[in-house]
């Protein structure tokens, strides 16, 4: 029974869990600052459950459609290395899906009840968009195997997760919010090119990629742009506000971290890129939430 209980939390890539769980109290922070309620905490602690049990199930349903090719790929994990059955895998899937949609609607109550002033809508409305992007990237028209596009969809749901976060406080559409979401979802997308990439001989015969398609090189080439749009998205907030514009240097990691990524690109170096960019993402994320809070 413990095995199979580990296998499950396998499934749900737990790294990634808890990434989304601390990205949703980022978002909050982004708007609230200091200033947190008992009300907003409440409402920020049940996003977070929610974005960890949406993107616990959107990666057990990515392994359940990738069982044939994942017994090639990655024999080892839960469902190819049969230490998971589908129908149980399914199941499973099912009731993340179903805490998800439950923390939400608490979530959602707890504003309507507390911070009747909030736009009530904006975090349903984020979680269906999401929710049909997910579907969207596993199930029809399956754009995971649509080379760009996949990769675009996949950083928007990141981007999202800020967005999710600053609803919890009331403000989906704070400025700081939607710079940190926008820089997230370009950083994000630049990772995503030259995972694929780095994957290009394992995807051969079974997906069709963004590299599969212009070339390793100038895919590599364009992540780098990618990159560096999501730069210039950071420094806007600094440059015409609401941050002060001496408040730039706490994002001095993100910007060494991403704008360095230019030579290990030219040598090939794609996993090092890979880390370097997901590093630059939070570094870039955290620098955000520190010049609010100053």
């Amino acid at each position: 029974m413990a095995g199979r209980a580990g296998a499950l939390l396998e499934l749900t890539r737990p790294t990634n869990l808890v990434l989304g769980a601390a990205t949703v109290p980022l978002g909050a922070a982004m708007v609230l600052g200091d200033d947190w309620t008992s009300e907003g905490l409440t409402a920020t602690v049940l996003f977070a459950l929610s974005v960890v049990s949406f993107m616990g199930a959107g990666n057990a349903m990515n392994d359940l459609r990738d069982v044939e090719v994942d017994k090639v790929v990655h024999p080892h994990r839960p469902l190819p290395s049969g230490r998971v059955s589908r129908p149980v895998a399914a199941r499973f899937t099912a009731g993340l899906w179903l805490i998800s949609l439950l923390t939400l609607i608490l979530g959602t109550f707890v504003l309507a009840v507390f911070m009747p002033e909030a736009p009530m809508l904006a975090p349903v409305i984020i979680w269906v968009l999401a929710s049909v992007l997910m579907m969207a990237y596993d199930h029809g028209p399956a754009l995971k195997g649509r080379g760009l596009v996949g990769n675009v969809s996949i950083s928007v749901l990141v981007g999202a997760v800020v967005l999710f976060g600053a609803s919890a406080a009331g403000a989906w559409s704070h400025p700081v919010a939607l710079a940190a979401a926008t820089v997230a979802a370009l950083v994000n997308l630049a990772r995503e090119i030259v995972k694929d990439v780095h994957d290009l001989e394992g995807d051969e015969g079974h997906r069709s990629t963004f590299p599969m398609a212009v070339g390793a090189e100038r895919a590599r080439m364009i992540a780098y742009v990618c990159a560096m749009l999501g730069l210039v998205v950071l420094y806007l907030p600094y440059w015409r506000g609401p941050l002060l514009y001496p408040q730039i240097l706490f994002q001095v990691p993100a910007i060494l971290l991403i704008i360095t990524t230019n030579g290990p690109l030219y040598k090939g170096q794609d996993a090092l890129v890979v880390g370097r960019l997901r590093l630059g993402m939070l570094a870039g994320l955290f620098g955000f939430l520190v010049s609010v809070m100053m």
